[in-house]
């Protein structure tokens, strides 16, 4: 092969990446020469997919049903802010995300969005195909880069009505979700911007394999429909009492466990859910018992009643 040829393998390549992924990422104009661009979208297609078990709700499926679903799923690189969806637009794939977090917001008529859910390595993006509905009036965008694997929109619902054990899964993977819309809506409206900045952060926590996130304050208080000064005085009392350490664009959890201890009942509520429909499997799903709300906890002193943004 050639040289020229070579570099016309890699533009197609890079080409197909963009027409078989639905991932909106914008396109580097690649000029004669300059081959930085497109060997990163080679390399990011050639590199070592995750396992499928990286993803839990793929892990709590049984080796017979994951391993015939395994030939169609694909793996794809998530950057951050790329939309998956648009809102009340036909879902051709589903996600599996792996290592990137995923948010669906809802956006109002005047264009300000909130965040009503966030899928990470324990879901998936897409219930609205299975339940029927097969488009939703939120749009979905990668909250993380990270990488994930997609489904065609008709091989899962095939599977689906097999009415087995995938049914039976995906249905309580839906009533995890739905228990999280309906706790983060409940958060939003009694909860302080420190404690719902705390679930936030737990949340992403429990999806990152380290204490380090990526995230500015502004869409911090972009994801949680509240103003930056919330955000911004809430971290900062956070920060004073050594419980994360914050710069610009880059949020590092010190210690855990204060968080925890601040955090609104919120967060224990979804995670238990999520654990008892999902985790536990089939076979003690009977014996795990739903979550009771936690007690309240003391807060450190802080006055962060900003309005929400309008």
């Amino acid at each position: 092969m050639n040289k020229q040829a070579g570099l016309d393998a890699n533009e197609s390549l890079r080409v197909n990446w963009h027409e078989h992924s639905a991932l909106r990422v914008p396109q580097v104009p690649v000029r004669k020469g300059v081959t930085s661009a497109r060997l990163t979208r080679t390399s990011a297609l050639l590199r070592e997919a995750p396992a499928l078990e990286a993803n839990r709700l793929l892990a709590a499926l049984p080796p017979a049903e994951r391993d015939r679903l395994a030939p169609h799923l694909e793996p794809v690189p998530v950057v951050r802010g790329a939309v998956l969806a648009e809102p009340r637009t036909r879902w051709q794939h589903v996600y599996f995300p792996t290592s990137s977090i995923l948010s669906m917001q809802h956006l109002m008529a005047d264009g300000a969005s909130s965040e009503i859910a966030s899928v990470g390595n324990e879901g998936m993006l897409g219930v609205s195909l299975f339940m029927g509905g097969n488009a939703m009036p939120s749009r979905a965008v990668a909250q993380t880069s990270g990488d994930g694997y997609r489904l065609k929109a008709e091989i899962l619902i095939d599977e689906f009505n097999r009415a087995g054990v995938v049914q039976q899964l995906l249905l309580r993977y839906a009533q995890a979700l739905l228990t999280q819309i309906a706790q983060t809506a409940a958060c939003n409206r009694h909860h302080s911007v420190a404690q719902q900045l705390c679930r936030w952060l737990l949340m992403n926590l429990d999806r990152n394999s380290s204490n380090e996130l990526s995230m500015t304050q502004e869409l911090i208080a972009h994801t949680l429909g509240v103003r930056r000064e919330g955000v911004t005085q809430a971290a900062g009392v956070l920060q004073q009492a050594g419980i994360i350490r914050y710069r610009r664009g880059h949020i590092t959890v010190l210690e855990r466990a204060g968080l925890e201890s601040q955090v609104c009942e919120c967060y224990g509520v979804v995670k238990q859910e999520l654990t008892r429909l999902v985790a536990c499997g089939d076979d003690v799903l009977n014996r795990c018992a739903p979550p009771a709300a936690a007690a309240s906890t003391t807060m450190v002193a802080i006055d962060d009643r900003v309005p929400a943004r309008k």
